[in-house]
């Protein structure tokens, strides 16, 4: 919760956030590290969610993002310049999309699957990559653009707490702010 002048005003979300790095599998003992099976990190969002569900946290104020799709030629010359082999791959992004769509589902809250958004209809995904895996300007600002609606979907009914611009008292726009007390 968050506190304008003696007004409590409510958090109003919580975003799981998910990159590529948990599929970077057993392919190379370098990247293992950053590896979470596919079942642990299902059952990792569902805790998760659980765990906000236990500080009062409704599954309507979460939203699981899926990650993205990967370019493996991109992503392969990427890991060249670093001296290793291919250590991603895209069909493996997918299974960790879908089971953040699953888990999602299970839990009751919304999702943003970039995995299926960004490969939708056969569109050039490689402009929302800058390097084959991670997300380039274009990439975020789609992120931005479909989170958005999310967003909105889920602040549509909540009360304005500050007037319109148009209705603050220019000589006196304190008195148009605070909060009665």
């Amino acid at each position: 919760r968050a506190r304008i002048g003696l007004t409590e005003i409510p958090f109003t979300g919580h975003l799981f956030l998910y990159g590529i790095d948990t599929s970077a599998g057993n392919i190379s003992q370098r990247f293992f590290q950053q590896h979470v099976p596919v079942h642990e990190y299902s059952e990792n969002l569902k805790e998760m969610t659980r765990f906000l569900a236990s500080a009062g946290v409704t599954a309507d104020r979460v939203i699981f993002i899926t990650p993205p799709p990967l370019h493996e030629p991109s992503w392969e010359k990427e890991c060249i310049l670093k001296g290793c082999p291919l250590n991603r791959h895209n069909s493996v992004a997918g299974q960790y999309a879908q089971a953040c769509v699953e888990a999602a589902g299970q839990c009751g809250v919304d999702v943003l699957d970039l995995w299926t958004l960004m490969q939708k209809d056969g569109q050039d995904y490689t402009v929302y990559l800058s390097d084959g895996l991670h997300l380039s300007e274009k990439g975020n600002q789609f992120v931005a653009q479909h989170l958005w609606r999310l967003l909105e979907s889920h602040v549509a009914d909540l009360p304005f707490i500050l007037p319109y611009w148009g209705d603050v008292d220019a000589k006196s726009p304190e008195s148009s702010l605070l909060c009665d007390q």
